[in-house]
């Protein structure tokens, strides 16, 4: 049985065409058309109306460090609502625990330099972020379409380099087996060298979102 805001192994090895990337550095699993194109063009069209230039809760003084756009997803909107249920049933995280699904998109030459998607907890925004609904737990994330060139997600601690594809779900835990944060999962969000990218993730916490 999960804790709370926790998926397993075992719970996303359940569905059929789910792959766990071989490594004892973190828990990361690859299914490909986990979205159809239809789902992936009706979240697209979401993200293309409402997108504003995206943020960082730690500012580091690199303002290239995050270049792309962020759209917060409205859960009341079916598409929306469609995507958060199914991801709660293959993570078999209960809906609770989720923050609001947010979509992202990259232009020509933007990306998401190496972070960890969990909070540091020395940091100055961690009380704002984490008081009340604790660390993140698991990301899941979903690429909405093919990308000319350019837009892989590297995890460089473990070598593994994902390649973008419309409806392909990505995901991981972010922390060890013994609840401690894992800097393995460090991610670039590369940046694009043709055509657009879209992307859509959901952050998981510890105790329910509020």
């Amino acid at each position: 049985m999960n804790g709370p805001g926790e998926s397993s192994a075992t719970q996303l090895l359940s569905y059929p065409g789910m792959q766990r990337f071989p490594s004892s550095r973190l828990d990361l699993f690859v299914m490909r058309n986990f979205l159809s194109r239809a789902e992936c063009d009706a979240l697209v069209a979401l993200i293309e109306a409402q997108h504003r230039p995206s943020t960082i809760a730690d500012a580091n003084g690199d303002e290239a460090f995050r270049t792309s756009s962020t759209c917060d997803l409205d859960p009341g909107v079916p598409a929306v609502f469609a995507l958060a249920a199914k991801l709660a049933q293959i993570s078999g995280i209960a809906p609770p625990h989720a923050e609001p699904l947010q979509g992202q998109r990259y232009e020509v030459g933007q990306e998401f330099k190496a972070h960890t998607d969990y909070f540091e907890p020395k940091s100055a925004d961690y009380e704002t972020y984490c008081s009340v609904s604790g660390q993140r737990t698991w990301t899941f994330m979903i690429y909405l379409n093919d990308v000319e060139a350019g837009g892989a997600t590297r995890f460089r601690v473990i070598g593994k380099t994902i390649q973008p594809e419309c409806g392909k779900l990505v995901a991981w835990n972010n922390r060890r087996p013994d609840q401690s944060l894992n800097a393995a999962t460090l991610h670039h969000a590369m940046k694009v060298r043709k055509g657009l990218k879209y992307v859509i993730t959901q952050w998981y916490r510890e105790r329910p979102w509020g």
